[in-house]
């Protein structure tokens, strides 16, 4: 049997909490076992009580920002940008990659569970034929960066504590997707603990204080904590790719991207679109406060939302797809100050807790705010950030909801249309009738690799072009 904790320590311990009005966390102390107690107390030491407050008090006050203006964006040139300045961008770009000097990080905490898939997110089957992972697709695309380039090309996976282990053995069954073992490198994000509405810890458990994922602001410590960061040094990578799993459109290692980087000397950068229209739900890149930021669209009012220029377009367009690069210099400044430059945001949920009992409680309606943090909030301690646009039909099309707008449906949909584009482009003629289109970005990652396969017919090319034949004509 495990030793009961030392008693001095426990004590010291639950005097801290009371101290700061949490003695609540122990009020099942006594009708523990050694084994919950063990678990109760080392939780509790973990969470780093004061500065966990001092977060959470920020929360009430958040700063609010005085003005809001149009950042600088590279458009692209069928929005008037220059062809020009995206040709020597992308020439930058290979530069960088063909020196090694680029990691990719995927953001992959998340699980499938709006989809109704038990499981984590970058497992989800999302190829419009195969019904390939996100995970797989994601992969393709860095098979095909590495064999371009002759360079290893790290992938640096984050995880949760929800998702790691699950993640860790859908890699090792599918063989890391085809990448060497040891240039796929795990690291899990941080947890926080949950408020109710009257700033009280909550309890999941009498031994547990429930906590969750630290949102995708999280990734920069545990970039920092997990040895990530060093291994980027050791390996000469000053340079890190960085999206999330649920996007099966990102163009992973985008040269272009890279370039801008690069060339406008920034230490971060951040991809955008045009909004759909003033109320969709993304955040907008914006100046603020004479910073590059990113405003989410809960703080911004409706005035502002629906504002225009002269030429009838939204002033505010640029939407957040959260695609960035950043310069790993840069990353392990913020790391070290994460407490003051990513700070906590904190939302409304419904959290799983206790009665005063003890017993399991699932509440009809939001009980607590949950705590996170956000990547972006870094954006406004950069010297400089580069702010590229993209073609959302090219680079975005997110998975978040069962149904309607960023599902499941209209990625696959927008995977088909992106590969019709690839094969017209390339002159690469489709049967009659087909239904979808899925083709092997480990292979064919763009017009260019399509038509170079110098082929006329998608007949010729089935193990690199997969076609479900019927229902379009």
């Amino acid at each position: 049997m495990s030793e009961a904790p030392d008693s001095q320590s426990t004590e010291t311990l639950r005097a801290e909490f009371t101290a700061h009005g949490q003695g609540h966390v122990f009020r099942f102390w006594d009708a523990l076992d050694v084994e919950g107690r063990k678990r109760l107390a080392r939780q509790a030491a973990a969470i780093g009580l004061p500065a966990l407050l001092r977060g959470y008090a920020a929360t009430r006050s958040p700063h609010l920002p005085s003005r809001i203006e149009p950042p600088s964006v590279e458009a692209v040139p069928e929005h008037g940008g220059s062809a020009a300045a995206f040709r020597e961008a992308h020439a930058a770009g290979e530069a960088l990659l063909a020196a090694g000097r680029v990691g990719v990080m995927v953001v992959a905490g998340g699980q499938a569970t709006r989809l109704g898939y038990d499981a984590p997110k970058g497992v989800y089957p999302i190829g419009p034929v195969t019904r390939r992972t996100l995970f797989d697709v994601h992969a393709q695309k860095l098979r095909r960066l590495r064999e371009r380039f002759g360079r290893p090309i790290p992938w640096y996976v984050m995880t949760s504590t929800a998702t790691d282990g699950a993640t860790r053995d859908a890699f090792a069954r599918a063989h890391h997707y085809g990448l060497p073992k040891e240039d796929v490198f795990f690291l899990c994000q941080g947890m926080v603990p949950s408020f109710d509405f009257e700033g009280r810890l909550i309890l999941e458990r009498p031994d547990r204080i429930f906590e969750s994922p630290d949102g995708h602001g999280g990734a920069i410590p545990a970039l920092q904590g997990s040895g990530a960061l060093d291994d980027m040094a050791d390996r000469g990578i000053d340079t890190l790719f960085y999206f999330q799993v649920d996007n099966p459109l990102v163009r992973v290692g985008d040269a272009a991207f890279l370039g801008f980087h690069a060339l406008r000397g920034a230490e971060a950068s951040c991809k955008v679109v045009r909004k759909r229209d003033p109320a969709e739900k993304v955040g907008v890149v914006a100046q603020v406060d004479g910073r590059v930021g990113v405003v989410e669209y809960t703080e911004i009012d409706d005035a502002l939302r629906r504002a225009r220029d002269p030429d009838g377009e939204l002033r505010l367009w640029a939407g957040n797809i959260a695609i960035h690069v950043w310069s790993c210099a840069f990353l392990r400044r913020v790391a070290l100050q994460a407490d003051r430059v990513l700070p906590y945001h904190a939302s409304k949920k419904h959290i799983p807790t206790i009665d005063a009992e003890g017993h399991p409680h699932s509440p009809a309606v939001p009980n607590g705010e949950k705590l996170e943090r956000f990547v972006f909030d870094a954006l406004p301690v950069a010297e400089r950030v580069a702010v590229v646009e993209t073609l959302r039909e090219d680079e975005y099309a997110p998975v978040k909801n069962a149904e309607g707008y960023d599902s499941p449906a209209t990625a696959r949909q927008a995977l088909v249309d992106l590969y019709h584009r690839w094969l017209d482009e390339a002159g690469i003629a489709l049967p009659a009738r087909w239904s979808a289109i899925e083709i092997d970005h480990s292979r064919v990652d763009g017009p260019e690799d399509a038509r170079a396969l110098g082929v006329r017919h998608v007949d010729e090319a089935r193990d690199v072009i997969r076609i479900d034949v019927g229902g379009r004509e």
